[in-house]
């Protein structure tokens, strides 16, 4: 499975990418698409590829998909974690301009302190939704629910990235959308709206 998930991420990550945040740039130079090494991902695109990677193996081995995703959504934290902590190394998405003690600065980001957003994800997209699923998976009727653990998974982090993103500076060619909001908060709204019919919809013995 770590290689289905693999694939999905990267092209689902990527994909993501070029259709959400930089469309434009790859109309008019399409093979720079699979430039991968010059950066360019997508949470919510990976996020995309790492569900239909999921179906495919899960229908391809006779799986039970939600129990099986709900598996996944437990441990998924823990790459988010780890993966924000690498943002924070590398300097890169950055938060904006602020005088909060903790501020830190930037190379990429010019002189000016600026939020460490990455820790804030890692802290709200790690260890905290890491810690509710781990919660409610010690529970046993929560867990004959399945797709519950999934739905809490989508709709943390969407909730999470959405907070977070009135912290975290958004990127430099697509700036601010309609009443301040950003492309990361418009995009977490259907993950939102996702993860909470899950939640509803997770029966006992389904």
């Amino acid at each position: 499975y770590l290689v289905w998930a693999t694939l999905g991420v990267i092209l689902g990550g990527r994909m993501g990418y070029v259709l959400f945040y930089n469309a434009a740039t790859y109309l008019n130079d399409p093979l720079s698409i699979f430039a991968v090494w010059q950066g360019g991902m997508s949470f919510h695109g990976g996020l995309g590829g790492v569900i239909v990677a999921t179906i495919v193996f899960c229908r391809r081995r006779g799986i039970d998909l939600w129990l099986f995703s709900d598996r996944v959504a437990c441990v998924a934290p823990i790459g988010l974690f780890f993966g924000r902590l690498a943002n924070f190394i590398n300097g890169e998405l950055f938060g904006r301009v602020t005088d909060v003690s903790w501020a830190v600065v930037f190379p990429r980001g010019g002189p000016d302190p600026r939020h460490p957003s990455q820790i804030y994800e890692a802290l709200g997209e790690g260890v905290l939704l890491f810690a509710v699923l781990m919660w409610l998976a010690r529970s046993e009727p929560l867990r004959r629910r399945p797709g519950l653990l999934t739905g809490v998974f989508m709709a943390g982090y969407g909730g999470v990235r959405t907070v977070v993103e009135l912290f975290r500076q958004p990127d430099a060619h697509i700036g601010f959308l309609s009443f301040g909001s950003t492309t990361g908060q418009w995009l977490s709204v259907p993950l939102i709206l996702a993860g909470l019919f899950l939640i509803f919809r997770a029966k006992p013995g389904k």
